[in-house]
């Protein structure tokens, strides 16, 4: 119904004003709209950099306000020429022409303004819906009713009108957004009413490595910023929590998680629901694993039968010292990462134990089918992983390694 009366109120007053305006300046105005339109975007890129000038970092920010800019200068040059075309055509046939010619001359004016100022509020209203309805997209799902604000709640309201009017398929038809746009809302709102998902999606294979930054592990440490999640407070006040802050404010981490994320958002989606990934369920060795010392102490009783109850017990001991929390992360760009690794050193005291030192490995996997090599930077000689179901195992070190699938 509100679209209706923004119809009713856009037609009733650019009429007029077309009217009073003239077929000339209102042909103009019609004309710098579509212009406007059509270049918002293209050349919107082009002030990304220039409002970074300006301080300001928030990249949704500067992504709409780039368009904005692009399409009201370009409004402004067309009305301007728009005025001075009128102007010197006034003068001509007031001065020039004669009074009967000046005299259709205006009535013709004033009637084709009428129709061109009805064509403007049409394209205004198709505008503001468009508008209205790619922001409410996003708000709708990630700001709920009870805590949005008057305003987010205003646009949403908006954006169901707009739905429910029928003016979302119209402006289907010129909507310059990309996809991914669409997507990346769909996956925002999926996650931000379901915490549970986050840990579904630090699992996702395309974000193994993402994960492992300082930014991300700090996040996903602070206990405060976890109840705050719990509590799925309005998503504004998510963004403003200083962790938070960090990531927001770093364009150059915001334009890498968009990297990975954008070609991903369709099978990410997919991954959170599911948790089955088509893109890269086919790579068994991706995904996050955790040591198992039972399994590795089987493979090395499997492996030395005569192995007396002594030494076992020793190595048991070792293990449990150096590998009880160790993971290992295996990333789609065949990054390879084992955390937690510990070695021994022995302790100035001879009496006292060997103290142990965590080490973080790092190198890279190559291989398929279940099978794998592994360079590890620092480690002498090749390792050999094999990968069956849920269970990791690592061969090529001075014992071998078992690990099991992060579920």
């Amino acid at each position: 119904m509100i679209i209706w009366i923004l119809a009713l109120v856009l037609f009733g007053c650019l009429g007029y004003v077309g009217w009073t305006m003239g077929g000339i300046r209102a042909g103009f105005s019609l004309l710098g709209l579509f212009v406007g339109s059509l270049l918002a975007f293209p050349l919107g890129k082009l002030f990304h950099s220039l409002l970074g000038l300006f301080g300001l970092k928030n990249p949704l920010l500067v992504w709409l306000l780039g368009p904005l800019i692009v399409f009201i200068l370009i409004l402004i040059l067309f009305k301007i020429g728009g005025y001075a075309v009128h102007h010197k055509v006034d003068v001509y046939y007031k001065y020039k022409a004669g009074d009967l010619k000046m005299g259709l001359f205006e009535r013709l004016n004033r009637r084709l303004g009428l129709c061109l100022g009805l064509a403007n509020a049409a394209a205004y209203l198709i505008l503001i819906s468009l508008v209205i309805y790619v922001l409410s997209y996003a708000t709708v799902q990630m700001v709920p009713g009870d805590t949005a604000s008057g305003s987010v709640k205003m646009l949403n309201m908006l954006g169901n009108h707009v739905k429910s009017s029928g003016m979302a398929k119209i402006t289907a038809g010129i909507d310059p957004m990309p996809e991914t746009y669409y997507q990346a809302s769909d996956v925002l709102g999926l996650i931000y009413h379901n915490d549970l998902l986050e840990s579904r999606l630090t699992r996702y294979p395309a974000f193994l490595a993402l994960g492992e930054k300082p930014e991300f592990q700090d996040i996903g440490s602070d206990k405060e910023f976890t109840e705050l999640r719990l509590r799925q407070p309005p998503i504004s006040e998510i963004i403003n929590n200083p962790k938070a802050q960090v990531i927001v404010n770093n364009p150059d981490l915001l334009k890498e998680i968009w990297g990975i994320a954008a070609p991903n958002l369709k099978d990410l989606e997919a991954f959170l629901k599911t948790g089955q990934s088509a893109k890269y369920d086919g790579e068994p060795i991706l995904g996050r694993w955790n040591f198992k010392a039972n399994v590795a102490l089987a493979l090395i009783k499997k492996n030395k039968p005569n192995l007396s109850s002594t030494d076992m017990t020793k190595l048991r001991r070792v293990l449990m010292l150096t590998m009880s929390k160790a993971n290992l992360i295996a990333a789609p760009d065949k990054q390879i990462i084992i955390k937690n690794v510990g070695h021994l050193r022995p302790n100035s005291n001879p009496k006292a134990p060997p103290t142990v030192e965590k080490q973080t490995w790092q190198g890279q996997w190559d291989g398929d089918s279940g099978k794998y090599n592994l360079t590890i930077t620092g480690q002498k000689g090749n390792m050999q992983a094999q990968v069956e179901g849920d269970r990791l195992t690592i061969t090529g070190t001075e014992v071998p390694l078992a690990f099991e699938r992060e579920l």
